[in-house]
């Protein structure tokens, strides 16, 4: 199946974040091009939709200009291969994510480097559907894995049998002994 063509959910921030407006949908897993590309989709699967919220802020506090923040999470499961047994395994995302706008690139650097808050340099319209999934893939594991491997690693049948290295004197042990005018091993 072939994925549809991108069109862009245009969000202006600043007029949703000043409403205060909400918006809820859905999208298919296969409109997140680059989400659905990094995932291990066995080949009688798609990439599972992708469930998702938007809620635009503006506060306001006495002697600083408005902030304005977006709340967005974003749920979905995706196909990930296990970094152990090397089989394909379902993972759960689910996404909450607290954004605040800056009025440029540079106030966006100050915040971010004075506040554990996730800071955006603000730009008249986003495209929303791009934030969520940057997010996701955000949201991925490092080294994806079952929390417990339903069947182990195949073993070759020659690496069952591993080569024991015999073990080797103690440097220390060895010195002592010469010492006291014993032989060395």
């Amino acid at each position: 199946m072939k994925p549809r063509e991108h069109d862009p959910l245009r969000l202006d921030v600043v007029a949703f974040a000043a409403d205060g407006r909400e918006l809820v949908g859905d999208w298919p897993g296969l409109d997140l091009q680059r989400l659905s590309d990094s995932q291990s989709t066995p080949q009688d699967s798609l990439p599972h939709a992708v469930q998702w919220r938007a809620i635009g802020e503006r506060r306001i506090s006495a002697g600083a200009p408005p902030q304005l923040w977006l709340q967005l999470s974003a749920q979905t499961t995706v196909w990930l291969t296990c970094q152990r047994c090397l089989q394909p395994f379902e993972h759960r995302l689910d996404v909450h994510q607290r954004l605040r706008f800056a009025r440029d690139e540079a106030e966006a650097e100050a915040l971010d480097a004075e506040t554990e808050d996730d800071v955006l340099a603000l730009r008249r319209w986003f495209d929303l559907r791009e934030l969520v999934e940057d997010e996701l893939i955000l949201a991925l594991p490092l080294v994806p894995r079952h929390e417990v491997c339903a069947q182990p690693l195949p073993m070759p049948a020659d690496a069952a049998v591993e080569d024991v290295e015999p073990t080797k004197a103690n440097p220390f042990a060895q010195l002592q002994s010469l010492k006291t005018g014993g032989r060395v091993q």
